[in-house]
């Protein structure tokens, strides 16, 4: 006990200590943690215990892909099928037969080793990737979301895998069983010895495993569908009774608790009927990704994820075998590379075929280059079935991990490249991908839209929002807060943004011309929709009342109103009674500013329509005799002498700057 806490305690200082200089010197997270395994495992020798710590490292992998699954909708996910069937697909497809005939033609390994290292070697780290696509805000980007399908696809395909290879062992010291399973030899005496060597808890995981794998094939497979429905109900209709029942308690360690509970109840389930403890829950995930309790589960999980993470790479550095790179680097070093070469050869004409562009091509295939975490199983299950030698093993685990530590290096390299296109003027950024819609879409992110986000937030509802402003929305992400790069007044994008389906339109743009091409688009789709939109002045207001909008919002009016307020009580009235002035005025230049658009002809200055000027003369008096009379009952008899030279700023501010040709900012 004392040696592991030693050892946790120094992987953890060397995180604290490398991560930052890592991040200061511009290299990412990732490769820093990668490095602090290699100081303190192949330099120092103090990985005694790497591969118990990976074990309980590689949960990290199992949280994040749950975190995943929160931001991802069942539509969303539904919507990326042809990318996760089509390009995941032929990503595995195409690597693993390409690689296999390297090692039959190339290498003349038996076509069973060649085979099984086809399959090992097609994948790419999840955990990996998909940190670093987080960390440097590119998952929204065409190539972050193609990365992203790629990299489920190839988890889902380790489940066929794990079956395929005890098949490529038969004949090399293996036996069908009478049942039908495959069998080694010892394989009995060696349960036998696990099992009197268990605990009680390990004794009880290992009979329920033993149990599913004693059933025959169409019970295995009825265990596994049914697995899979108890997750999803599970996530349906039991954890809100549950989440109230926690939270009867009070207790904010018990919320944590009930989260981490859920995460490892699936994974356990899951790995008990042989699928990916990540996979199960990343679709456990994508089910709560709709309830109310989805940002509870995020802020209780986040914590935990990012430290097992970054003690899972530390593992992988600290595995990294560099006595059998030093006894013969150069074959080592090109093995590495020509795995890099031919799964980037592959992923470069996927990504034309698939119609990735520029950066974005550049991204996937950088992205993908490597191979991956769950190569350590499939080598491991491998060397135990026969399958892989013990020297072949040694050197395909090195060649996994030196790869992976390539890769931060790679996602450097892309960033320089994506700088350099940048400044030539080359291949703007393609807007995101849209990955989920909700009741409310706000178009601009600018000061208005940010404040009206920020209310809808607290209010624990969630909107889609679009802006075409890069800065803006990278600005967003670096907070937490999720929006989408993309021309909001580009019809594909509104309708995958939601429009069909939404409640409200928060239009929000700078551009005047381009909030009004807006309001008449989304009016034109959707005669129903509710559409608040941001105005400049009182001409834009009547702009926009003709083109459709519900409510217009002049951008200076109501912090104007709340300065008038401000200064009415320092002049000597009450809070009460300065609030019901400005509510009223609020009140009453709403009626006129509705009566005024009727009046109002586009092309044709203010100044010269002589039926809204002479309107507007009306109700400014209107306003004042009326605001007289407003008080009058309110408070009781009010001398005219009195209330008078109160309003007369009233009066002027409402005849004048309003009605000119210009229009006024409030």
């Amino acid at each position: 006990m004392e040696g592991f806490l030693f050892e946790a305690a120094v992987y953890l200082l060397a995180a604290v200590i490398a991560v930052p200089l890592s991040v200061r010197l511009g290299l990412g997270s990732v490769l820093g943690y990668l490095l602090a395994g290699i100081v303190i495992g192949p330099i120092l020798g103090y990985a005694g215990q790497a591969e118990d710590l990976q074990h309980f490292a590689e949960f990290g992998v199992v949280l994040m892909l749950f975190l995943i699954g929160l931001e991802l909708t069942p539509r969303a996910l539904w919507d990326m099928r042809h990318r996760l069937i089509g390009l995941g697909g032929a990503q595995i497809v195409l690597t693993a037969g390409l690689v296999t005939g390297i090692c039959w033609w190339g290498f003349s390994y038996p076509w069973q080793t060649a085979l099984a290292i086809g399959m090992i070697l097609s994948l790419s780290s999840t955990a990996i990737v998909l940190q670093t696509l987080n960390e440097k805000r590119l998952m929204q980007t065409p190539g972050g979301r193609s990365t992203f399908s790629v990299l489920l696809t190839q988890d889902i395909a380790v489940i066929p895998m794990l079956a395929v290879l005890p098949l490529l062992a038969v004949g090399s010291g293996m036996a069908f069983s009478p049942d039908g399973s495959i069998q080694r030899p010892g394989d009995d005496a060696a349960a036998r010895h696990g099992a009197e060597g268990a605990g009680g808890a390990e004794q009880t995981a290992e009979a329920a495993k033993a149990f599913i794998e004693s059933l025959p094939a169409w019970g295995v497979t009825l265990a596994t569908f049914g697995a899979v429905a108890v997750v999803i109900l599970f996530g349906m209709y039991a954890t809100r009774p549950l989440f109230r029942f926690v939270h009867w308690a009070r207790l904010r360690e018990l919320y944590t608790a009930f989260a981490l509970l859920l995460v490892l109840g699936i994974a356990f389930m899951m790995q008990l009927v042989g699928l990916s403890p990540a996979l199960g829950t990343f679709l456990a995930g994508v089910v709560l990704a709709n309830s109310e309790f989805r940002h509870e589960l995020e802020s209780d999980i986040e914590p935990f994820k990012g430290l097992l993470l970054g003690l899972f790479f530390i593992t992988v550095g600290a595995g990294i075998n560099f006595g059998l790179l030093w006894r013969d680097p150069l074959q080592i070093v090109l093995l590495t590379l020509l795995l890099m070469l031919t799964k980037g050869l592959v992923l470069w004409l996927l990504a034309v075929v698939f119609r990735l562009k520029g950066r974005n091509r550049w991204l996937f295939t950088l992205g993908l280059a490597q191979a991956g975490e769950f190569g350590f199983v499939l080598v491991s299950f491998s060397s135990q079935l026969g399958v892989l030698s013990a020297s072949q093993s040694g050197r395909i685990l090195l060649v996994v991990a030196l790869s992976m530590l390539l890769t931060p290096l790679f996602f450097i390299a892309y960033e320089r490249l994506q700088h350099r296109m940048a400044g030539d003027g080359v291949d703007p950024r393609e807007p995101d991908t849209i990955d989920e819609q909700q009741k409310v879409i706000i178009a601009g992110t600018g000061r208005f839209g940010q404040i009206v986000n920020r209310l809808i937030m607290l209010a624990g509802m969630r909107a889609v929002v679009l802006d075409n402003n890069l800065e803006a929305i990278d600005t967003m992400r670096q907070f937490g807060v999720k929006g989408f790069f993309g021309d909001p007044t580009r019809p594909e994008l509104l309708h995958a943004a939601g429009l069909k389906d939404a409640r409200v339109l928060v239009v929000a743009l700078d551009d005047k011309e381009a909030a009004l091409r807006l309001v008449r688009y989304a009016r034109q789709q959707r005669p129903d929709l509710h559409i608040v939109a941001r105005a400049h002045d009182r001409v834009h207001v009547y702009e926009l009342v003709q083109a459709g909008a519900d409510k217009q919002v002049r951008e200076l009016f109501d912090s104007s109103l709340r300065a008038g307020r401000y200064v009415l009580e320092e002049m000597g009235l009450t809070d009460m009674e300065a609030a019901r002035i400005e509510h009223f005025f609020f009140r009453k230049d709403r009626e006129a500013l509705r009566e005024l658009a009727a009046l109002w002809k586009p092309g044709v200055p203010v100044s010269k329509n002589p039926a809204y000027v002479a309107r507007s003369r009306e109700l400014n008096s209107e306003l004042e005799a009326a605001l007289v009379e407003h008080l009058d009952q309110a408070q009781g008899p009010v001398s005219e002498m009195d209330m008078r030279p109160r309003m007369r700023p009233f009066s002027t501010a409402a005849a004048q700057p309003a009605e000119t040709e210009q229009g006024a900012a409030t």
